[in-house]
């Protein structure tokens, strides 16, 4: 994959992300970016997105506990799950809006099961 099929992939996502939830941040770590729902720490992540020779991953933390009737998540760990990006085109074709609004959604209810009942995270 060259590098421009990669940064449009990565851009389109970005965008989907954008619509879906506008406060999550991308940040630099491990050689990709990640992405943050939570505006006030970095110490969950929700996924991110790796780039590889051959496609782009869009990685899900949490990729274990989203719906998947069509079987296109990949991996086999504990949590983490991931689609295999090869085209602008496999956005919409492995549902990938689908699983970041999932996601996103997700990672949203937990954060708030986390706080207390005043608003205030007791960690």
């Amino acid at each position: 994959m060259d590098a421009l099929t990669s940064d449009i992939i990565t851009s389109a996502l970005k965008v989907l992300v954008a619509d879906i939830a506008p406060q999550v941040r991308f940040v630099p770590k491990y050689g990709v970016e990640v992405m943050y729902l939570d505006p006030s720490t970095d110490t969950r992540f929700v996924g991110g997105m790796f780039t590889y020779k051959d496609h782009v991953s869009l990685e899900f933390s949490q990729g274990n506990s989203l719906l998947d009737p069509d079987s296109h998540l990949e991996g086999k760990g504990k949590l983490r799950r991931h689609l295999k990006l090869h085209s602008l085109e496999d956005i919409e074709r492995k549902s990938a809006k689908d699983f970041l609004a999932q996601t996103l959604l997700l990672t949203a209810v937990q954060q708030q099961h986390r706080r207390s009942p005043s608003g205030e995270d007791p960690t």
